[in-house]
Formats: C-alpha cells, sequence, structure tokens
C-alpha cells in the first residue's frame, strides 16, 4: 500500500516552492517590524508612566499645601513642569540625582513661602503710646472680668498702683453720649498715676476731649458661650438678690422669664434668642454683641452682627489696646499683659496659678444648666461676624507673643480639665 501512495506522489513546480518561501519570509519581516513597533510604543508608554509619577512625586505635597494653606503660586507649578522636562528625553539617564535635588528645591521654595514674618515686638506694643500710665479695662460683661477685676485689685498691692472701678449702677449704661464720654474722661484722668479703672463701657477715646490717652486692656470670650452665660446670669437668685439689696424699690421679673431655659428660647423662635442681623437693641439684653465694647459709642456700632462695626472694632484693637486676652486662654493672656503691660501686671500669671481656686469661685453661677452642640449651632450661624471678631483677637494675641521670640512660650495652649469646666460655669 506505501508502494502504491509513494508512486503517485505529486510533484510541486519548482517556482511555486520559490513563491511559498517568499511570503513565508515577509510574513516573518513583517512579524518582526511590527513587533519591533509595539516594544518600541510600551517602551515610550514606561516611559510617559514614569514621568507621571515623578510629577505626582513633585506635586502631592504642593497640592496638600494649596489645600492647606489656599496661598501656592503659579511659580510652585511652573518649577513642578520644568521638573518634568528635566526628567525626559537624554537627561532621562540622570533619574534620582535630579529627582531628589528638585525635591529638596521644592521643600526649600515650601519653607520660604510659609515662613511666618513675625512683627517685632514693639510694633504690637501699644502701652508704649500710651501718654500716661494709667490703665483702663472697660471689661466685656461674662468674659471672666470679675476674675480679672479681683486679680487687678491684688496686683496693686503688690506692683504699688492706684485701684478704681465704677460704682453699681442701677441702670448700666454701655452707649454714653458725647458730654458723658467726656465726663467718663476726665474722672478716670483724675486719678493720680500709675492707677487702673474699670468699668463695663464702650471703647472711649480719649483724645478727643483733650485727655491723655491710657492703656487699653479687655478680654474677649466665645460669643455663644459668652451670650449663654449671660442669659443665666441675668436670671441667677443671688443676681437679683444683691441688685434688691442695692436698690429695694427695684421690681422683681416675671417668674416664667426667670424659668425660661435657652434651649427653649432659641427652639421657640423667642425674640430675646433670634439674635437677627442688622438688629439694633439697646438695654439688658445687648450685650450680646462683644464688638460693641471695641467699635465704641457712634451709632454705625449698634447693628448686631454687622460688618461696619466688625471693620470698627478690629481697627480699635489693631491701634488702641495694648492687649485684648481670651478667656479660653489665660496663659497666653497673662503672659501676654506680663510683657507688654509690666508696670500693671507682674506677676499676674503667677499670682493667678497660685490662687486658683480662689479666682474660680468669683460670679460662678450654679444655676446656669448645660446647652446641647445642636442649639449652639444654630446661635453660631448668626454670630459670623462676632466670631470672625473673636477669631481676630486670638490670633493678635498669639501673635504678639510670636513676636516676642521666646522658645519657653508655647501656643496654643493645652487647657487645663477643671479650668475649662470653671469657665463654662461664669
Amino acid at each position: 500500500m506505501d508502494h502504491i501512495f509513494r508512486q503517485r506522489r505529486i510533484s510541486v513546480p519548482k517556482r511555486t516552492s520559490e513563491l511559498v518561501a517568499l511570503v513565508a519570509v515577509s510574513c516573518t519581516l513583517f512579524l518582526f517590524l511590527h513587533t519591533r513597533d509595539l516594544s518600541t510604543k510600551l517602551r515610550r508608554m514606561q516611559r510617559l508612566n514614569d514621568d507621571v509619577t515623578a510629577f505626582n512625586h513633585l506635586t502631592d505635597r504642593i497640592q496638600t499645601d494649596r489645600t492647606e494653606h489656599a496661598y501656592a503660586s503659579a511659580q510652585e507649578y511652573k518649577e513642578a513642569l520644568e521638573a518634568i522636562r528635566r526628567n525626559t528625553g537624554a537627561e532621562r539617564s540622570k533619574p534620582q540625582r535630579t529627582l531628589e535635588s528638585e525635591i529638596t528645591k521644592s521643600e526649600e521654595v515650601d519653607q520660604e513661602m510659609h515662613e511666618e514674618v513675625l512683627p517685632d515686638p514693639w510694633e504690637l506694643n501699644n502701652t508704649a503710646r500710651a501718654d500716661v500710665e494709667l490703665l483702663f479695662f472697660n471689661r466685656v460683661p461674662k468674659v471672666g472680668s470679675q476674675t480679672f477685676m479681683e486679680l487687678l485689685r491684688r496686683l496693686a498691692i503688690r506692683n504699688e498702683f492706684g485701684f478704681h472701678r465704677d460704682a453699681v449702677q442701677r441702670v448700666e449704661t454701655i452707649r454714653l453720649a458725647p458730654a458723658d464720654q467726656q465726663v467718663l474722661a476726665s474722672i478716670v484722668s483724675a486719678h493720680t498715676p500709675p492707677a487702673s479703672y474699670i468699668k463695663h463701657v464702650c471703647y472711649t477715646n480719649f483724645t478727643r476731649y483733650g485727655y491723655p490717652s491710657p492703656i487699653y486692656v479687655n478680654v474677649v470670650r466665645d460669643p455663644v458661650e459668652r451670650v449663654i452665660s449671660w442669659y443665666y446670669y441675668v436670671r441667677a437668685p443671688w443676681y437679683y438678690v444683691e441688685r434688691k439689696r442695692a436698690f429695694p424699690d427695684l421690681p422683681l421679673p416675671d417668674p416664667a422669664w426667670l424659668k425660661k431655659d435657652f434651649e427653649t428660647c432659641v427652639l421657640s423662635g423667642d425674640r430675646e434668642c433670634r439674635y437677627l442681623e442688622g438688629e439694633t437693641h439697646e438695654g439688658i439684653g445687648d450685650h450680646r454683641r462683644q464688638t460693641l465694647f471695641f467699635c465704641g459709642h457712634d451709632p454705625q456700632c449698634t447693628p448686631f452682627n454687622s460688618q461696619e462695626a466688625l471693620q470698627r472694632a478690629k481697627r480699635v484693637v489693631e491701634q488702641q489696646y495694648a492687649v485684648v486676652g481670651v478667656l479660653e486662654d489665660m496663659n497666653s493672656t497673662l503672659t501676654a499683659m506680663e510683657r507688654y503691660i509690666p508696670r500693671f501686671f507682674r506677676g499676674a500669671l503667677q499670682m493667678y496659678w497660685e490662687e486658683l481656686n480662689k479666682f474660680n469661685r468669683i460670679n460662678r453661677n450654679a444655676f446656669k444648666p448645660p446647652v446641647s452642640e445642636a442649639v449652639k449651632q444654630i446661635v453660631r450661624a448668626n454670630f459670623t461676624r462676632e466670631i470672625e471678631f473673636y477669631e481676630f483677637c486670638k490670633q493678635r494675641l498669639h501673635m504678639q507673643l510670636k513676636a516676642l521670640k521666646d522658645s519657653s512660650i508655647t501656643l496654643p495652649e493645652i487647657t487645663n480639665t477643671r479650668t475649662a469646666t470653671n469657665f463654662n460655669m461664669l
């Protein structure tokens, strides 16, 4: 059988064999060229991928800084692009050295940009601009001002200066007519320096009435916590006992008003707790505006949460006040007062902490119940500019301490739990 098949073998012409061989060679050459092209494209893609990785490595930190500080410059972006170009093409043969040097350079640029430019202490020291050694503390209510007043009383003995305060009034007026402002300036200026004078009143410009400019100081507090504290302070039983003793004919308030809690007042839309922007409400309820004590007596200072009152208050703090302390940061506050007003506050920080228990019992309100964070957030929505002013004062206080360039000063203060609790009781 095999013999028969061998006899019938089909012979292929010679030219046909050559054609098949040519086609095979052509296919091989085509596959070789196509494979080389694919290999080239893959290498290019790999190079591009490496460049993108390098770009991300260089710019990740810049993006973070842009989010955190909101002032990354176009120059930083340009340098990142140049770093990519330097790591492509022929210069890609120096990869790691060039990349590391660019990262180091970028870090140096970041450090230069983010380094805080601090003023000299004398630029923030309004004490030196005062015309007389007379301390005027126009205290904001419910910022621990009773504590500061008692501290000043004791410091007056130690540091040998006069201590004076206004008399208790039946109706306390914090905004004064021009004639009354002049009377106040004359009363304060009549005390023999060095002396201190304390009163709940708006910022008063002494030089406007021909009197020497005193050393202005004050303290602020978180605006919402302060307004809650004031709300319960004027409803405390001992408050009206003291008022009745001083003024026996003073009528007692409505019991329903005394029993109304702050959360119900806010959630029910009670007029007392609405805090409407632009509203002017003179009298006992107007202590909600912390900015009023810095803006001044002018009518433009009276609308609640107004932009003009905010800007005026900021300007007065910067130009007139030696120190504006922050109740929640007693260490920073007393340290700044000691450094910028040593004639009056030398030894204040040590005295405060040594007699902390005595100071914390001053004006303590045991009748103040807790208020939920949800209700506080509702109130905060209407206190935007009051909150901005509070933050402004905090930043200025910390800037004053940073300007001293004293490594022993640590900011911000780590709040002591016991102290924070006592602040909330005010």
